[in-house]
């Protein structure tokens, strides 16, 4: 594997000033793999992928540096020990396939870099790549392992405390912050608790790579808990091991509100990667369209978001 500063914090600003103050991340993963014809169908999810069909989600990997993404998101969101013990894997097989999921997306990002830096005349591509992408290993929410949508709504029951979170995603968080990203996606986070569990967790384990945590909102106000988002943010905001803030899983309309909302509250970057506007549904595990006002292509949306503070721009999930 090719070998790159990884003790610097500074990585993602660096590149988004190489691109000119806003970078492009990959899109939806788990869109890709079902194109290609993946059943998802499963609480794993995408990470399904990392035990029946890896190649696939390399070959996604690279679909999307092929496109011009700057940064790689693994297929890690979904994938958790518990829910790999849940299939019959033991312990050593879950930590190996969260470890799988970096180094597939590290192998496509490293060998995509050595095939650009050898294209002959006539063979490059149709964009300039100025440094190798950087692969941001995905941590979902406690409601993504749950498979039954409360990601969506933050509702975990009385009965969860900040205790119990930690003890969810400690273990996670310990081996992709050690299996060779450039920094944690930390991601789909419904909730200022599980935002504070996750921040507490990246001090406690003093991990030695950056963080974005970025959250999700179906109102353009709040998270879907209901939590404030300025609240969400202000929370992240404060730890220096988080080097950016982000809006993910959101209709697109709501987006350059929160954008706004964020600006006021941080100077960190600001990554937006919505989905295309519909809903989930945890019964049919199915996006449904949006049943509120008509979300226009959110392609169209970019320049906008850039104008407002965009440093990232993206996909994900159904987009």
């Amino acid at each position: 594997m090719v070998s790159y500063n990884n003790d610097s914090f500074s990585k993602l600003q660096e590149l988004v000033e190489r691109a000119g103050g806003c970078a492009v991340m990959d899109g939806g993963l788990a869109t890709q793999l079902e194109f290609h014809g993946a059943n998802l169908h499963d609480p794993l999810w995408s990470a399904l992928c990392l035990i029946s069909m890896p190649e696939l989600i390399y070959k996604v990997h690279w679909d999307y540096l092929e496109a011009g993404a700057e940064i790689l998101v693994t297929a890690s969101y979904q994938a958790t020990i518990q829910g790999f013990e849940s299939k019959g894997l033991s312990l050593a097989e879950g930590e190996a396939l969260l470890k799988k999921s970096v180094s597939l997306a590290c192998q496509a990002r490293d060998s995509f870099w050595e095939k650009y830096q050898t294209c002959k005349e006539g063979e490059t591509l149709n964009f300039v790549i100025r440094a190798p992408a950087l692969v941001a290993a995905s941590i979902g929410s406690y409601g993504a392992f749950l498979a039954d949508g409360s990601e969506y709504s933050g509702d975990y029951g009385p009965s969860m405390t900040l205790q119990k979170l930690k003890d969810f995603h400690r273990r996670r968080l310990q081996i992709l912050a050690n299996a060779g990203a450039d920094l944690l996606a930390i991601e789909t986070i419904p909730s200022k608790i599980e935002a504070k569990a996750l921040v507490e967790l990246l001090e406690e384990e003093d991990v030695k790579i950056p963080a974005w945590i970025s959250f999700n909102s179906k109102d353009g106000v709040n998270a879907v808990s209901g939590d404030p988002f300025v609240e969400c943010i202000s929370l992240v905001d404060k730890s220096e091991k988080v080097v950016a803030v982000g809006i993910n899983c959101t209709p697109p309309r709501f987006v350059d509100g929160l954008i706004i909302l964020a600006r006021k509250i941080t100077t960190k970057p600001i990554l937006v990667y919505p989905n295309s506007g519909e809903s989930y549904d945890p019964i049919l595990k199915e996006w449904l369209p949006s049943t509120g006002v008509s979300d226009v292509d959110y392609v169209s949306y970019v320049e906008t978001w850039k104008a407002t503070g965009a440093a990232v721009v993206g996909g994900c999930c159904h987009d």
